[in-house]
């Protein structure tokens, strides 16, 4: 499988959104179901994998969010049947063939006191002995998605960098209801301290409209020279074939496949790399960025 990082700064990559859509469409509990599915109905995790990489975007990638240890004891799976549910979905991701294999890694759940060493400990060791399931596994990457505070994201990213020797790209959520303008002041503060902890790529997870995606994007792009991830969240299931409404409404969050492919432009023009389709996104969405930036050179300047 092509090393990931010999792209970096130079191609366009989009990345599959999560099987999150496809899977609770089929009524899948995806707090405690994704880890039986892995064990038991693999074929299941794989079809809705197939759908996502069927979408064309580069970067494939596994709903392998669950897997710190307390997280994992949530859903009720046994602490060794984790290396069994990672081996698992990599392999089922591995079957695909596509370009870069990438393992999500999400929260902890574990109350962090960055005051407390021990907080501290606890907090990087439950994310090492996550990132030590894939140390046999062709992973091209790790994805650290769905944090909301920056200090739970270096965490994450310490714990990673102690397990495993693959390149972390790391988004933290952006809040754009203070305002553009504070939002892009934490967008630049955010991924200039990611990287100041070791991320490879950077980025922040935003709802919100191209334009302002856009925005978000070139300040981040200003503040880090690492490359830059923006993650789109999408907040709303599409609307059904043949209405317009949402897709006519470019000031709000991206809610279609149509306006994602405006945002995809805009992202590109504004200097990000890695673009991303998350939140309720479905695989049409990846569908949507693949094809915008397909061929196309990371911007620079």
């Amino acid at each position: 499988m092509p090393d990931i990082a010999l792209r970096f700064h130079l191609d366009m990559l989009a990345m599959s959104s999560s099987v999150d859509a496809v899977l609770a469409a089929q009524g899948v509990d995806l707090e405690s179901g994704l880890e039986y599915l892995a064990l038991v109905e693999p074929e299941t995790i794989g079809d809705a994998l197939r759908l996502c990489h069927a979408a064309g975007a580069p970067c494939l990638t596994l709903p392998t969010h669950l897997l710190t240890p307390s997280r994992l004891m949530r859903t009720g799976a046994r602490p060794d049947d984790a290396p069994r549910i990672a081996r698992a979905l990599c392999r089922l991701g591995a079957q695909l063939r596509p370009q870069h294999l990438v393992a999500v890694m999400g929260p902890c759940g574990l109350p962090l006191d960055e005051s407390s060493k021990a907080s501290l400990n606890e907090h990087r060791d439950q994310y090492a002995r996550a990132a030590r399931l894939f140390a046999d596994c062709a992973l091209d990457a790790i994805l650290l998605d769905g944090f909301t505070r920056l200090a739970d994201a270096k965490s994450a990213l310490m714990g990673c960098a102690q397990a495993i020797d693959v390149p972390v790209m790391a988004a933290v959520r952006i809040d754009t209801a203070q305002g553009l303008e504070q939002a892009c002041r934490q967008a630049a503060d955010v991924v200039a301290r990611l990287e100041d902890c070791g991320a490879q790529v950077a980025g922040f997870s935003a709802a919100a409209a191209p334009g302002e995606l856009a925005a978000l994007a070139r300040a981040a792009r200003a503040a880090c020279s690492i490359p830059l991830m923006a993650q789109v969240e999408v907040a709303s299931v599409p609307p059904a074939r043949g209405s317009r409404v949402a897709a006519c409404d470019s000031q709000g969050p991206v809610s279609t496949p149509d306006q994602m492919v405006t945002a995809a432009a805009h992202l590109h023009a504004a200097g990000a790399q890695f673009i991303r389709a998350a939140g309720q996104a479905t695989p049409a969405f990846a569908g949507a960025a693949a094809a915008t930036l397909a061929g196309l050179d990371v911007r620079r300047g």
